[in-house]
């Protein structure tokens, strides 16, 4: 770990030198004596900690030191010191950006506790950035500046390296397979196969094949061998959805290939060995589901060794505004950046997004896919979030049915993406035969 360099500013030569026998137990310690002095010291490098006295002769103060270090270097915090312990003074220093105030004469243990807080909040802060920029560097995004979602950050980053299985909790819609891909391209798999199943399309049934493959005949309609998820993902990264719902016996296989790194196919007795990191999600609480008997405990240690929650969007509602700009960005037409009134963007922050960043993507890309203008307001946004009297665009004039209107959105939605029926499903939050159905006329004839 480096040495923090600490910049001590006072025109008093013992001040000086008391601070500097104080901090030089947290790091190096440079002097100057007077604001100018100080200005030459910050333009020869940056400094982790600069503590100034507020009152020094001409030319200038500790605040034309403060006002110098926050223009060069915004994340170093400056604490401030004075011999007029007086509330403006205070004030003033906190206001235009000083981590802390100081009174002399100086209390020692005061002193120390305050410039290591103020190193730690600097380390933090450089930590942070490091671990974000390592994170959106790779072909995702996690988008936010939420301390809840810097967390994640920061975990994302440390877990991504190892080859340990992640947990993965959350609420539907949070964004739980964009992390597992998060991971996956931050690792040294980056390279290999990343591989999801959703554990709750897949029936019972199927599911061990699905898995682990199966032989030619093992079963009726096995009309020949197939590889299994385990195998596919070989050198990668295989990310297990909603593992809450798989039963009792694929509980019991998923065990022995954590525990043993191999997998034996349906109708086959030589175990075959698998190279995979594990990654599983769920939006269920898999302790209580331990505790009611449906999901083995030495399984969810198995699985729970790194444990990232993604919060809901309604836990971190500072996020949203970063989310629309980043939704609307991504399905915007014809490559123009749409426009966000300030009303509409209060209005999509204050609501609580039952379906999480899902719903959000969804109701940005339906707003975008409905307006013409390029600039979105509360009108374009359905209730409860935007208006109560707003009327769909290009929809005004008639009173179609709910099944009408439903047909008419989701024929503009696949609109948008050219045709493409699986696409428009997912951006409609519905699976291909919902979508089907949505657009069936409300009279019983299919859209042609």
């Amino acid at each position: 770990m480096s040495t923090a360099r600490i910049l001590v500013v006072d025109d008093d030569p013992q001040a000086r030198d008391l601070l500097q026998r104080l901090l030089g137990t947290l790091g190096a310690v440079t002097q100057a004596p007077d604001p100018k002095r100080a200005l030459e010291r910050l333009a020869e490098g940056p400094f982790d900690l600069v503590m100034t006295d507020m009152a020094m002769p001409e030319p200038g103060d500790g605040l034309k030191v403060l006002h110098a270090v926050k223009t060069q270097s915004p994340d170093t915090p400056v604490i401030v010191v004075t011999a007029f312990g007086n509330i403006e003074g205070a004030l003033d220093s906190i206001q235009q950006g000083a981590f802390d105030y100081l009174a002399k004469p100086f209390d020692v243990d005061a002193i120390l506790r305050v410039a290591k807080r103020a190193l730690e909040q600097k380390r933090l802060v450089e930590e942070n950035r490091s671990l974000r920029q390592q994170v959106e560097r790779t072909s995702l995004v996690l988008v936010g500046r939420s301390p809840a979602l810097l967390e994640v950050y920061k975990h994302v980053a440390r877990a991504a390296a190892s080859n340990v299985p992640v947990l993965i909790t959350g609420e539907t819609g949070t964004g739980k397979e964009m992390v597992a891909r998060a991971l996956h391209k931050r690792s040294p798999r980056a390279s290999g196969p990343f591989i999801p199943v959703d554990c709750g399309a897949i029936t019972e049934s199927l599911m061990e094949s699905e898995l682990f493959g199966h032989a030619k005949g093992s079963f009726t309609g096995a009309s020949g061998a197939r590889r299994g998820v385990f195998e596919e993902a070989s050198g990668g990264t295989l990310f297990l959805d909603e593992i809450g719902d798989v039963g009792m016996k694929v509980q019991s296989q998923l065990l022995r290939v954590l525990q043993e790194g191999e997998i034996r196919r349906v109708g086959e007795s030589v175990p075959v060995k698998v190279d995979v990191r594990v990654v599983a999600a769920t939006n269920k609480d898999l302790k209580a589901r331990v505790a009611e008997g449906l999901f083995r405990e030495d399984l969810l240690y198995r699985l729970d060794v790194v444990h990232l929650h993604l919060p809901p969007l309604r836990e971190r509602r500072e996020d949203v505004p970063a989310l629309v700009e980043h939704f609307a960005a991504r399905h915007a037409r014809g490559g123009v950046r749409p426009v966000v009134t300030p009303e509409a963007m209060t209005r999509l922050t204050g609501y609580d997004w039952p379906g999480n960043v899902r719903q959000l993507e969804n109701v940005v890309a339906r707003a975008l896919a409905l307006n013409v203008t390029g600039v979105l307001g509360p009108q374009d946004f359905p209730e409860p979030i935007g208006d109560a009297t707003q009327k769909l665009t290009g929809l005004a004039g008639d009173m179609p049915s709910l099944a009408e209107l439903s047909r008419r959105y989701a024929a503009h939605v696949l609109q948008h993406v050219g045709g493409n029926k699986s696409e428009a499903a997912r951006l409609l939050d519905v699976d291909r035969k919902t979508l089907y159905k949505l657009l069936e006329s409300p009279e019983g004839g299919a859209e042609s």
